[in-house]
Parts: C-alpha cells; sequence; structure tokens
C-alpha cells in the first residue's frame, strides 16, 4: 500500500511540473523574445515552482545568511545531486540567474526552447564548444547578471551527500570579473529526486545561500585558494544535515 502511495504521490507531482509549465509556456515564450525582457523570467520560475510545490504539498525553507546587491552581479555555486535543483533555485534566488547547465537540457521539449535562448548550454564534451560557453557567461556577467554554476560539473552521483572535486570555470570568471562568488547549499534534493531513479520523494525542500565571498583584488595564482574555500563551506553546510556521513571525513 505504502509503495503504491508513493508511487501516485511521484504521479501526480510530474503531472502538476508539467501541466503548470505547459500553462505558463507562453508567457516564458513571450520574454525570450526580447534580451531586456529576460530577467521578468524570474517572477515566472517563482510562480511556477511555488504552484508546484503548494500542489505536491512539498515545503520549501530558503536561508539566505548575507546581504545581496540587487544591482550587483554574483556567481552562485551550488552542489548538484537533482534535476530540482535547476527549479528551486529559479524558485529562491536572490535575483534573475542565468544557469549554465549541459547542452542536453536543450533537447526537452518546450523547456529546451526556453533554456537556449535564456541560459548558458555547455557541451563539456567538446573544448570548442565550452570555450564558447565560457565566453558567454563572461558576457552575461558585464551585462550585469548573475550565474548560476553548478562546479561539480553536472549531477554527481558519487558517494552522496559528499562533494566531487570543484572544476574552475566559476572561480576564473568571478576572478577575471573581479566579482562576489556565493557558496549554496542544496541538502536534501537527492533524496526528494535521486538522478538514478527520478522517484519523487516527499521531504523538505531546502536551500541555504551563504555568505558572498569578495574576489576584489583577487589573482588567478588565487584560484585554488578560493575554489576550495566555496567547496569548504558547502561541505560544511552539508555536513550539519548528514552527520553521521561526515563523521569519518575531515571537512
Amino acid at each position: 500500500m505504502l509503495k503504491l502511495l508513493k508511487t501516485l504521490y511521484a504521479i501526480w507531482g510530474f503531472l502538476c511540473f508539467i501541466v503548470y509549465y505547459l500553462a505558463l509556456f507562453p508567457l516564458f515564450a513571450l520574454i525570450v523574445q526580447k534580451y531586456k525582457w529576460h530577467k521578468h523570467a524570474r517572477w515566472i520560475n517563482q510562480f511556477w515552482a511555488s504552484i508546484v510545490f503548494t500542489s505536491i504539498l512539498m515545503p520549501i525553507k530558503v536561508i539566505k545568511k548575507g546581504i545581496y546587491d540587487s544591482k550587483e552581479p554574483y556567481i552562485f555555486c551550488a552542489n548538484h545531486n537533482s534535476y530540482l535543483d535547476i527549479p528551486v533555485v529559479g524558485f529562491s534566488a536572490p535575483r534573475f540567474v542565468v544557469f549554465v547547465g549541459k547542452s542536453s537540457l536543450t533537447k526537452i521539449p518546450l523547456f529546451g526552447y526556453m533554456f537556449k535562448r535564456l541560459h548558458i548550454p555547455v557541451n563539456r564534451r567538446s573544448i570548442k564548444d565550452s570555450y564558447r560557453s565560457f565566453e558567454d557567461a563572461k558576457k552575461a556577467v558585464e551585462r550585469n547578471h548573475s550565474l548560476l554554476i553548478f562546479p561539480e560539473g553536472g549531477i554527481n552521483d558519487q558517494n552522496i551527500p559528499d562533494l566531487k572535486k570543484f572544476k574552475d570555470g566559476a572561480f576564473r570568471i568571478a576572478i577575471e570579473k573581479q566579482i562576489p562568488i556565493v557558496p549554496v547549499t542544496i541538502p536534501y534534493n537527492w533524496i526528494i529526486l535521486p538522478d538514478e531513479t527520478l522517484q519523487l520523494t516527499w521531504n523538505l525542500l531546502k536551500i541555504v545561500y551563504h555568505e558572498p565571498i569578495i574576489t576584489k583584488g583577487m589573482t588567478m595564482e588565487q584560484l585554488p585558494e578560493l575554489k576550495e574555500q566555496v567547496r569548504d563551506v558547502i561541505r560544511k553546510e552539508m555536513s550539519l544535515h548528514f552527520p553521521s556521513h561526515y563523521k569519518n571525513i575531515t571537512v
């Protein structure tokens, strides 16, 4: 009986995601037509996510430990364990963010149309495409947009809930453009919607935005230090939620 209820809950959840997205797609399709309208995607994302989470009775807790200037671009760096991470960040981010995500997302019907016009797809198998995405990300910052980058380089399916090693891209942009970088911890999404099964499970949705790390004055020689600093902040937050996993790991 419990298994049946879980299956019905998962079906209901996916129906809510799809049906509400389809209902709001005309608005997404409208705002992608002009670049100056792109920032309004934040409000549509928030509305879409709020009605989805309400419909599936999924509580969400957003913690913001820092103060974020609405006129200043940031690079938000989050751990990545689930496809649910994107809508959760879209719902909770302090300002509109441009996602840097894998190019396969552009193949999803309708969502892919919106993603490749609002955000930055990256094909990590191609050095040329990766470089182009890196340059597009820097241009977005120059236009005063914030970025959301998953520095693990994709969904982590190894030793969850711990993190993989971080790639350099987010930190290189932050230092080159001298903009703050914000560690973001998403502790429970790997439980709610695990990548390997896509089985939706009821649980608290939680996301923690940590204090911005200032990069002004930093040079590329300090990139490894910055990368580890961000990773350490996220891992320490994760260790508070999963102490048994980290008890034999130095954080």
